[in-house]
């Protein structure tokens, strides 16, 4: 059997933000994808797009990336390997809308390689409401059920309990969102995982398209927009204190300004916000916890 290797793995990565960014731009009528193209000095680069001020969304972005070179000590020490070369790429997506009643969305799916033959993949997907709503919340989970089944037995229950676990913001106590999957270092049968993190991919324009339309076209007034900044501070928090992928990009002399475009466009920070008792607001922050069985 033919080893699939890293040059297939890096092109699939392309097409696929190619696919995801048209899908995205035949929902969006006033802004389109912005290409930027770079080069990281140790080795490798990526092609950055962004979509910004639109009527759908506010700001995105969809990065595609193929690094390489000597491996950082700040990576060694951390992932406890050996001093070798490193090869990573990968897709990295977050979507802030403009609607508060559209939720961000993010997903991750990257391929890591040493020059002594290790080789993992990685990523993620998640939803982080606004305003939560169950039954969006119940398609979310049941289609990445429906993906991990096809792939392993238990995948799924294993993969939704790392994402509750990973984004989570502890000086909060509080989720990111409603969560999804995530899964890091996986390795084994090369052509098996990749199956499963292609279908991943794939999932990922349907998936948000359909949870998007109801809500669109839905108004909003200016405590929606204030909650909206509020929620999406919470976001900038989990990125900048937690999150391995930005700590990994930096690390490995990444491209600044496109490991920050998941940044929001506009957050804020109140001290001591209070939810009004029994408003749409107390409620999403009464379900940011972990362990919901969401597809019930």
């Amino acid at each position: 059997m033919k080893t699939i290797n890293k040059e297939e793995i890096s092109y699939y990565f392309k097409t696929l933000q190619d696919s995801i960014c048209k899908q995205l731009e035949n929902i969006e009528t006033k802004a389109t994808f912005e290409e930027d193209l770079w080069q990281r000095d140790g080795g490798g680069g990526g092609r950055t797009r962004v979509i910004r001020n639109g009527n759908v969304f506010a700001k995105g972005g969809v990065n595609f990336s193929s690094v390489h070179g000597k491996t950082p000590q700040a990576i060694l020490k951390s992932l406890k390997l050996p001093p070798n070369d490193f090869y990573a790429t990968g897709v990295s997506i977050v979507i802030h809308p403009l609607n508060p009643h559209v939720p961000i969305i993010h997903m991750n799916v990257r391929y890591f390689e040493m020059s002594d033959g290790t080789f993992w993949f990685g990523g993620g997907i998640d939803l982080t409401p606004i305003f939560i709503d169950e039954n969006d919340s119940k398609i979310f989970h049941q289609s990445l059920q429906k993906i991990c089944n096809i792939y392993k037995e238990g995948a799924y229950a294993k993969y939704k309990k790392w994402a509750d676990d990973y984004f989570f913001l502890p000086n909060r106590n509080e989720t990111r969102g409603i969560g999804g999957i995530f899964f890091d270092r996986i390795t084994g049968d090369k052509k098996e995982i990749f199956d499963f993190v292609k279908n991943i991919g794939e999932l990922f324009a349907p998936l948000y398209l359909s949870i998007i339309k109801p809500h669109i076209n839905k108004s909003y007034n200016s405590q929606d927009i204030k909650w909206q900044s509020l929620r999406r501070s919470r976001y900038v928090e989990f990125n900048l204190l937690y999150d391995k992928g930005t700590k990994f990009g930096l690390d490995t002399n990444g491209r600044t300004e496109s490991i920050l475009m998941s940044m929001p466009p506009v957050a804020e920070w109140e001290y001591c916000y209070k939810t009004t008792p029994n408003s749409a607001e107390e409620k999403t922050q009464l379900l940011l916890k972990k362990e919901i069985d969401w597809t019930l």
